[in-house]
């Protein structure tokens, strides 16, 4: 089942942190935590690193450097404007997918008769 989650995730962790970030702005770390907290435990510090960096470029959300009482400044992420009408495609297209999954496991445990009988 890992390997499964793991491609699952793939496609959809970028949607799930953009809805963390419509909860409220977080840091790095801070989203890792919430992820893991939220029972993504496996999801690796560096894969979100790299997924923020991702959606940043894109315009999704807004960064800020606010001052660290260890270390460097940390990047505040904020979900704008451009981000959220991202993840209100994404909630969309996550909707239709479940349905239609929900539709074939359905199906698949409830079978008709062979040749629509």
């Amino acid at each position: 089942m890992a390997k499964q989650m793991t491609e699952m995730l793939k496609g959809t962790l970028e949607g799930i942190v953009l809805a963390l970030l419509a909860v409220s702005p977080a840091y790095g770390y801070e989203i890792t935590a919430r992820l893991r907290g939220q029972g993504f435990t496996e999801i690796a510090e560096g894969t979100v690193y790299a997924l923020l960096v991702r959606i940043e470029k894109r315009g999704l959300v807004d960064v800020e450097k606010v001052p660290s009482e260890k270390g460097p400044p940390r990047k505040v992420y904020t979900l704008n404007a451009r981000g959220t009408e991202y993840l209100e495609e994404f909630w969309g297209t996550w909707s239709f997918l479940a349905a239609r999954l929900e539709h074939l496991r359905h199906e698949a445990h409830n079978p008709q008769h062979e040749g629509g009988k």
